[in-house]
């Protein structure tokens, strides 16, 4: 399957996003929205964003696992990445997010 962002309703009743690539790996993931008008806004943002460097923060976590956000022009996240486990697959993921983030196509999903 290609490309896709996938709308997603949690069971906390929030909507949520996410980019998964063609070998169906999941390189990004959205924070919680209250409304599916906000999660599709984020995608909005998303493909806006994402192939641009500059948006991008490559960052560790606590266990010094790389990751990286996606962010907008007001600084507010966009997406976060999996852990990975090194900085040059965490800088594959950023590269893919480049990729297929700017023209993936909008798949809801149900839960």
């Amino acid at each position: 399957m290609a490309e896709r962002y996938e709308l997603l309703l949690g069971t906390n009743r929030q909507h949520y996003f996410r980019l998964v690539a063609p070998n169906n790996e999941i390189i990004l993931q959205s924070e919680g929205y209250v409304s599916m008008q906000g999660a599709e806004n984020g995608i909005a943002s998303c493909k806006t964003h994402s192939p641009y460097d500059k948006y991008y923060s490559r960052l560790t976590n606590g266990r010094n696992a790389p990751y990286f956000t996606l962010k907008a022009s007001n600084e507010q996240v966009i997406g976060v990445s999996e852990a990975y486990s090194s900085a040059q697959a965490r800088d594959k993921g950023i590269e893919a997010v480049k990729r297929y983030g700017p023209t993936a196509q909008v798949l809801k999903k149900a839960g």
